[in-house]
């Protein structure tokens, strides 16, 4: 695969310029990463080994924790590496690749969270058909689903950025590839190309938050009638997924949903939907969620020692 014009690599600018907050970059994220990969692998093997795997939430739980680590594995060993090199360079044919794979398994991510908001709402307001709504059938629907709406919005996004014309200038202003900076370096109108963009990213990522926002309005509603014990374990459990949806969907906002152009501050929002709320998955379901702590504790404690 070659690009249109004479450009077979790029030049990312990174996140900084100055050696020691490169260095602290580059500790900050390893640890972030390995934190993210333990955390994730954790919860996976205590879902898939323990009872939780029958329950809808803990069901879309293990599916979350899979795209964190593919999602998140497709920017930041690049970022982590990069580092630690004065020039970082990516491959055409990797940009694509990394294009691509960011919006398939973040939008994949997205539909899954907003399952997972689902799932809340029946579980809360609608609690006597609760196990008729969320059937294991249903579920697996809602994870093809998504998938498929991952498929739906990365084709078109890849397919887009292959016609881009890159006529001599190969330097990119972020650390990964995406399309806004692009555009920026492309020789042809890309007024067209940015529209169908912003339309198919920041519009859809829109939406989808302001579906979540009316049904945790629902929720919060719902919950004023339940007993102060039935509402604290079930705000427990709203309250984490709220500030994960939050950290992801308010900065994909501000990327996405406006004219396509960069802005320096691109890369620190891009944080955010990229590390930081993939990191905070497994922080805030977990630490906070008695179910799981239980099982995992079980599970381990039955694999490291026989009991």
């Amino acid at each position: 695969m070659r690009a249109q014009g004479n450009i077979t690599e790029f030049i990312l600018y990174g996140l900084s310029y100055d050696q020691n907050i490169q260095i602290f970059c580059f500790i900050f994220f390893l640890f972030c990463y390995i934190t993210l990969l333990i955390g994730n692998l954790i919860i996976l093997i205590a879902i898939c080994c323990s009872h939780l795997s029958h329950q809808p939430m803990y069901y879309f739980l293990s599916h979350l924790s899979s795209m964190d680590i593919y999602y998140t594995s497709s920017v930041t060993p690049k970022l982590i590496g990069d580092l630690l090199t004065e020039r970082k360079i990516i491959s055409y044919d990797f940009c694509m690749f990394q294009i691509f794979s960011v919006h398939f398994f973040g939008s994949i991510e997205v539909f899954i969270l907003t399952a997972m908001a689902f799932d809340r709402y029946a579980a809360i307001c609608k609690p006597l058909h609760y196990t008729v709504i969320m059937s294991r059938k249903k579920c697996n629907l809602l994870v093809l689903v998504a998938w498929a709406g991952g498929a739906a919005h990365s084709f078109p996004q890849l397919s887009m950025t292959l016609k881009l014309h890159f006529c001599g200038r190969n330097e990119i202003d972020h650390y990964f590839c995406d399309i806004f900076p692009l555009l920026k370096i492309a020789c042809i109108d890309t007024y067209t190309i940015g529209l169908l963009v912003v339309i198919n990213s920041g519009i859809i990522v829109l939406i989808i938050f302001v579906i979540l926002f009316v049904s945790y309005t629902i929720i919060l509603w719902t919950l004023h009638t339940h007993s102060p014990e039935g509402r604290w374990k079930a705000l427990s459990t709203f309250g984490s997924h709220f500030t994960v949806v939050i950290l992801f969907f308010v900065p994909a906002i501000f990327s996405y949903l406006r004219p396509p152009t960069t802005y320096p501050e691109d890369k620190i929002f891009a944080l955010f939907y990229t590390i930081i709320s993939p990191i905070l998955n497994p922080i805030t379901y977990t630490l906070r969620n008695t179910e799981m702590k239980n099982a995992m504790r079980k599970v381990w404690c039955q694999k490291l020692f026989g009991k």
